[in-house]
């Protein structure tokens, strides 16, 4: 889908790049690692919204086979994964006619309300190809976060099974909980 059509993630510059050299979380954190392979091929800032898009090295954000979305949504604690998660189905769904319905997955991570969805475009108009998209949405107590994984292919099972893998790995942490605590960084 188009960078306007896809969905409205969000994303932490600093914990999504994380190294063991950095000293400590600080704060609310959203836990998600860059795949093997993969490079930076987009990020900004603007309006509260912090994303990164990740591709494999060899391809680019306008041509890519395979491509993970990072957003951060800033200060968004009104937001409902379930819900935000709808609307981004309806969108795909008038995008893409002929894609099958899927149910949200609702739940927790780290004991923060999350959500799942698959989504599978038969033949993305805008492209030609098919497209398969997993998202993850987790709504923090400061703020919003999204990480989609997509692959412009229609994927096997055991892609699928590797995207949801991925995904279920994403959560968030705040070091002020004792609920939700960060890991200690060597």
């Amino acid at each position: 889908m188009t960078r306007a059509t896809r969905a409205a993630a969000a994303f932490c510059l600093a914990v999504a790049l994380a190294t063991p050299s950095l000293a400590q979380f600080k704060g609310e954190n959203l836990l998600v690692t860059m795949p093997p392979g993969f490079k930076v091929g987009h990020q900004g800032s603007r309006d509260g919204l912090n994303m990164q898009e990740w591709v494999p090295e060899r391809e680019t954000v306008e041509n890519w086979s395979e491509i993970v979305t990072v957003q951060v949504f800033l200060g968004r604690r009104d937001l409902d994964p379930g819900q935000v998660l709808q609307k981004i189905r309806q969108q795909w769904l008038q995008a893409c006619k002929g894609s099958p319905s899927t149910p949200i997955a609702a739940g927790e991570t780290n004991g923060y309300p999350a959500a799942t969805m698959l989504l599978r475009c038969p033949m993305l108009a805008s492209t030609g190809k098919p497209e398969t998209t997993m998202f993850r949405a987790i709504k923090g107590k400061d703020s919003f976060y999204m990480v989609q994984r997509a692959m412009r292919a229609a994927a096997a099972p055991e892609q699928v099974e590797r995207m949801k893998q991925y995904l279920d790995s994403v959560s968030v942490c705040d070091s002020r909980s004792t609920t939700s605590p960060c890991p200690v960084l060597k």
